[in-house]
């Protein structure tokens, strides 16, 4: 028999708060983590939105110097991150000391090392002069490597580089290993840089909302006068592991991976696919071995780009047009996540889970002829939530869907 795959720890780092308190209180009153960055205009942007996110503080109480050094932001991110998901699961440093635990984390880039170790190696002429930690932090395997490292992880070890589908994808394959029955417990996620380096070059297409007098109405998915999306991020965590282990330790479930479908799209590298959308889902929906009418919410991958969120209201039409399912994307709320987005969105639809809402669609004003016919939550609905669909989609047209349920 296949085994069964339970949620047992979360952790969030996020422009929506850094506990999964703080995220459950933004999430259910609609509140904006966007804000202006300045000087992403000094930089040369045409946008200066981002989603405000809080540097981490690591003392040497928690991580000695040597080990700071080698973290990358999205490192720092993830590891505030699994510290939280760790101590939700109740899994301390004697247990990870002596049992394995695996560890795949989504990541797809670590471009400010990167531009950091080019500027000294212009000026200075000599790769002495680089350090020691910058080699660690400019790989993307930054993630893993740290956090494998400071938490004596000896199981599966390795980075998901999946554009944004990146952090759903590691959930996705923590999933199929645990339900084999080659892993018992894997930490899982996503991790986004947020510095202005890595994202000159999605501003350089026109990516992002320009809105900038108004911030927090900037990210509008299914709008009809969305104008782009706005680079976020941070970092995701959750502990992810067989159901008779976590019943075994006593520990808390919150919630249980029984979908997961992929695809890709094998048209243009930065075109979006109904078809493709549709066979992600509908793999996930036949994985999980239940109805479409039985999903309650679908988080959507919606970014507030007009082909991104056009040809997903086209594919979400095809699969639930006429089902109860309430639809929303929390993007409206933190922006692009990116590499960790899919990882974030199975962490906020489990705190809807857990707390009987449907965090709202906001900035959702004006349907378009896509997403007119979808039922988008334009607020906050106090409901039960059961049965989740999580979508990701990424550039290179790489899709991914999750289907998590509330354990009974």
């Amino acid at each position: 028999m296949k085994r069964r795959v339970v949620i047992t720890g979360t952790g969030i780092w996020s422009c929506l708060g850094n506990d999964i308190a703080t995220v459950k209180e933004s999430l259910f009153n609609g509140k904006s983590g966007i804000g202006m960055q300045p000087e992403r205009l000094e930089y040369g942007y045409r946008s200066g939105l981002t989603g405000i996110v809080e540097t981490p503080v690591i003392t040497k109480q928690m991580l000695d110097r040597h080990t700071r050094a080698g973290m990358s932001e999205e490192a720092q991110y993830a590891y505030m991150a699994s510290r939280q998901a760790f101590a939700e699961a109740g899994i301390g440093d004697e247990y990870l000391r002596e049992n394995e635990v695996g560890c795949i984390f989504g990541n797809d880039s670590s471009a400010k090392p990167v531009i950091e170790s080019s500027k000294i190696m212009d000026e200075k002429h000599d790769s002495a002069m680089l350090g020691y930690g910058l080699i660690f932090q400019s790989m993307n395997s930054t993630v893993n490597m740290n956090l494998s490292t400071i938490f004596h992880l000896r199981g599966v070890n390795f980075t998901v580089s999946a554009a944004c589908a990146s952090g759903s994808h590691s959930i996705g394959l923590a999933y199929m290993l645990i339900k084999q029955g080659l892993q018992d417990m894997v930490l899982c996620g996503g991790a986004q840089e947020t510095n202005y380096y890595s994202m000159a070059s999605f501003d350089a297409l026109g990516a992002f909302s320009i809105r900038m007098d108004e911030p927090e109405k900037a990210s509008r998915p299914f709008d009809r006068d969305r104008d782009g999306l706005i680079p976020s991020g941070g970092a995701a965590a959750l502990v992810v592991e067989d159901y008779e282990h976590a019943l075994a330790r006593g520990a808390n479930i919150l919630a249980e991976v029984i979908g997961y479908g992929f695809s890709s799209n094998g048209g243009g590298i930065s075109e979006p696919s109904d078809d493709g959308s549709v066979k992600a889902m509908s793999r996930a929906i036949k994985d999980a071995g239940i109805e479409i009418a039985e999903i309650d919410y679908i988080n959507a991958h919606a970014t507030s780009t007009h082909q991104g969120d056009m040809y997903e209201a086209i594919a979400l039409n095809r699969l639930f047009h006429g089902q109860r399912a309430l639809i929303s994307s929390t993007k409206s709320m933190t922006g692009h996540e990116c590499w960790m987005a899919g990882a974030s969105e199975i962490v906020y639809s489990i705190i809807m889970m857990q707390n009987n809402f449907v965090a709202p669609n906001i900035n959702f004003e004006n349907p378009d002829e896509y997403s007119e016919t979808l039922n988008i939550a334009t607020h906050t609905i106090e409901t039960e939530v059961n049965t989740v669909l999580s979508n990701s989609f990424g550039f290179g047209g790489t899709n991914s869907a999750l289907v998590i349920k509330k354990v009974l």
